[in-house]
């Protein structure tokens, strides 16, 4: 559902800047690739088994018992992380030993880790202080319209 400040109260487009951003936007192929990424990323068992492997590398049994799932979840999990080339198998006889396929996913993972404790953080800031929360601004365009807002 919109709010009044949520679309342009002036159309004005500014196709400099437009035409700028569409030639630097990211290629299709990649979108999608990255979207696929951030899929998998939105499973909580998912999320675990790249936080217990973030710790070393670890087998599909002790990963499960880790994690308290069957092995069979985990390796059900973890033929999807290694199609998205997140984690990577290494066979050692019999026993597949996985880790994290490089220090790439282990930045994705802490840096939303970060993201996400911050906005934690804020949120119980806001709860003890009485705040609602952010305090709407007006955009550019309204800005330029006068400040009027319909």
């Amino acid at each position: 559902m919109f709010r009044d400040d949520d679309v342009c109260d002036l159309i004005q487009i500014d196709l400099v800047r437009v035409s700028a951003i569409r030639s630097a936007l990211t290629a299709p192929g990649s979108v999608q690739a990255l979207a696929d990424t951030f899929s998998a990323l939105g499973d909580p068992t998912r999320v675990r088994i790249l936080d217990a492997l973030s710790h070393g590398e670890l087998c599909v049994c002790d990963l499960a018992a880790v994690l308290r799932l069957s092995q069979s979840a985990v390796s059900h999990q973890l033929r999807l992380l290694r199609g998205l080339r997140l984690v990577r198998p290494r066979r050692d006889g019999r026993v597949v030993f996985y880790s994290l396929d490089d220090q790439h996913i282990m930045a994705i993972f802490r840096q939303t880790l970060q993201h996400v404790e911050e906005g934690q953080k804020q949120g119980a800031g806001k709860r003890e202080a009485g705040d609602g929360g952010p305090k709407p601004r007006a955009s550019a365009h309204a800005k330029a319209a006068g400040g009027r807002r319909r």
